[in-house]
């Protein structure tokens, strides 16, 4: 099974190459891609915004076929929320091409479906809660995948625990200036760049993890997750302190 496991991770490498090939003849006929969205949100030292462009630009063509065949935000949400959780039990069994796909997916499914809203001018307050809370969940449910696979390596588990706990209060400070009417300072460690890191990491270890650890004996075959993890605990704890005596200071 762990042999087969790796063939997700192949497919979905083939489509990010389709994807990158397409857009560089993209970017030779017309020029780089903007997308409006992008250019609020804005690109930071971990994820640039190239990247995210590009990643706009590669789905919009599903976003106008989803929604000329009637699909609603809301329907695109429930599936990144069941994508994610299967990511999540497709970790927690080790397979980690398996996870890798699916939680692309999820991902893609959460970019869709507010592409979609802004499309069909179908978005609401109802529809933006749902979102925030299935974003929640997914994020939950690939850490706690990890952190089930690494029951036996209180470290490994530790890590993992550091980087679901900088997701949450990278997200509360958020929430928390909203709430307070504060400017939501800006910072590193957002959602889309957590799970570039997170997703990233694991889809290299099913392809390059064993033959890394064949090569160099001393490098553990999971040790691309261990540096994400590490990455995402760290700069994303921080990030949230940041972003809390940010906050602290626009309230005096």
């Amino acid at each position: 099974m762990v042999v087969k496991d790796v063939y997700f991770a192949y497919f979905l490498l083939g489509l990010t190459a389709l994807a990158a090939v397409l857009y560089a003849v993209r970017v030779a006929v017309r020029g780089v891609a903007r997308s409006e969205r992008v250019g609020r949100i804005g690109g930071t030292a971990l994820v640039g915004q190239q990247v995210m462009d590009w990643t706009y630009w590669a789905v919009e063509p599903i976003v106008r076929g989803l929604a000329a065949l009637g699909v609603t935000p809301n329907g695109l949400t429930w599936s990144a929320l069941v994508l994610g959780i299967g990511a999540g039990v497709a970790l927690a069994f080790g397979l980690f091409g398996l996870a890798t796909l699916l939680a692309t997916c999820s991902t893609i499914g959460d970019i869709l479906d507010g592409q979609v809203a802004r499309l069909t001018n179908s978005g609401s307050n109802r529809g933006e809660l749902l979102d925030a809370a299935v974003d929640r969940y997914t994020e939950f449910a690939f850490l706690a995948g990890l952190v089930i696979w690494y029951h036996e390596s209180l470290a490994r588990m530790a890590l993992a625990l550091g980087a679901m706990l900088a997701s949450y209060m990278v997200s509360y400070a958020s929430a928390k200036a909203e709430a307070m009417q504060v400017e939501t300072p800006r910072g590193l460690m957002r959602r889309h760049e957590r799970s570039t890191y997170l997703i990233t990491s694991v889809g290299l270890t099913s392809l390059l993890g064993m033959h890394l650890h064949e090569r160099f004996a001393d490098l553990p075959y999971d040790v691309l997750v261990i540096a994400a993890m590490a990455i995402v605990a760290v700069i994303g704890n921080g990030a949230a302190v940041l972003r809390f005596v940010r906050i602290g200071r626009a309230l005096r």
